[in-house]
């Protein structure tokens, strides 16, 4: 556990290379980003005490004056749509996006030990953006670009200074700046997230997205990396994952009504802009013009490929109705029985049904 006063501190310095030109390169690429934090934020409606957060000027965010940045995160699993809800979140400006820190632990699901005691010590040292303890993140990173490419901000300056872009001590300063971060996971279950909520000295909100096993296992069908990981490809083991989440979703919200949401894929796809606005009531933040903006022109139609955010939203969580055949669905529904039930989801009866129907009913967070 930190110590208290370790948000006051600004370990970092003794490690900076002072007298040399990637130290100069550091600090004004520092320097102008601040800048446009302060530019961006000029006219911000700070919550000042709504939504129980009692923010009402930037420093108070920001962890290089000693403030404590709004901390948002997406629990998921992989193909569920948290990459666009990412977007969404990430659309607001002077956000830090810390996307799928566990990366480099392969295509697995963190169940419990011992990888869950390693991933919570990292996604604390990136909350606290101590880059000096992520060694192996930031090396994976070096080849594998996605880890920080969705971080506009960031790779925006990693792009014209690739100097610095890997630097722990640069990163690590430079995610201190901002007064809002957020990051989603789809490698951590539910059960293993509830110790960030149970830590009040991170503050974070967090959401739970779920989505149709159907859809989940047809949009895996084309990822490449999917396949040969059990965890990804076998319904029985995605299925089991949801009943467990599902479990400790009804005790989360419970015990945090405030800081914990369940929200599923296809509600969200259905009425982008209703349940967008609804998740950033839940995090508190501003719904600013640039997220308008963000799902006027992402919502619409299909651009790009599998991994692209532009899509027609009102289709797309219900491919799987015709890219299935009516025998994978049934292999699917024989072992995600109780699963379906639990998140609402309706069973199809045969091929022409299946085309046909509409795969959503209600569902309550009661067992």
């Amino acid at each position: 556990m930190r110590s208290p006063d370790s948000k006051h501190e600004d370990p970092f310095m003794v490690f900076l290379p002072r007298n040399n030109l990637t130290y100069m390169e550091m600090q004004e690429v520092i320097d102008q980003q601040r800048r446009m934090i302060e530019r961006d934020m000029e006219d911000y409606v700070y919550p000042r005490g709504k939504y129980g957060i009692n923010i009402s000027n930037l420093d108070e965010l920001t962890m290089e004056k000693g403030g404590r940045p709004m901390r948002s995160v997406i629990v998921a699993t992989w193909r569920s749509g948290s990459t666009f809800v990412g977007d969404v979140i990430n659309a607001h400006p002077a956000n830090f996006y810390h996307y799928e820190p566990m990366l480099d632990f392969g295509i697995v699901q963190v169940r419990g030990p011992p990888l869950a005691q390693e991933a919570i010590y990292n996604i604390y040292a990136l909350f606290d953006c101590e880059y000096h303890k992520l060694d192996n993140y930031l090396n994976f990173g070096k080849s594998h670009p996605w880890v920080f490419n969705h971080n506009t901000h960031l790779w925006r300056q990693c792009q014209n200074h690739k100097k610095i872009c890997w630097n722990p001590e640069f990163v690590s300063k430079f995610c201190r700046l901002f007064p809002f971060q957020s990051m989603k996971l789809v490698r951590l279950r539910l059960s293993v997230a509830e110790v960030l909520l149970e830590d009040k000295s991170l503050g974070i909100r967090l959401v739970f997205l779920v989505r149709d096993p159907r859809g989940l296992l047809q949009s895996r069908k084309h990822r490449d990396w999917c396949p040969t990981s059990p965890d990804c490809s076998e319904p029985a083991r995605v299925c089991a994952d949801m009943v467990s989440d599902f479990e400790s979703a009804v005790k989360l919200t419970q015990k945090y009504p405030r800081n914990f949401k369940v929200m599923r894929y296809e509600d969200l796809s259905l009425d982008p802009f209703a349940h967008a606005k609804e998740l950033y009531e839940f995090y508190g933040l501003d719904f600013h013009p640039n997220v308008q903006h963000f799902l006027e022109t992402h919502t619409k139609s299909d651009v790009g490929g599998v991994s692209s955010t532009f899509r027609n939203s009102k289709a797309a969580p219900f491919h799987w109705r015709n890219d299935l055949d009516f025998e994978e669905v049934q292999e699917i529904q024989s072992v995600c029985s109780n699963a379906m039930r639990l998140w609402g989801y309706r069973f199809a009866f045969n091929d022409t049904h299946q085309k046909e129907f509409n795969p959503l009913t209600e569902y309550q967070l009661i067992l």
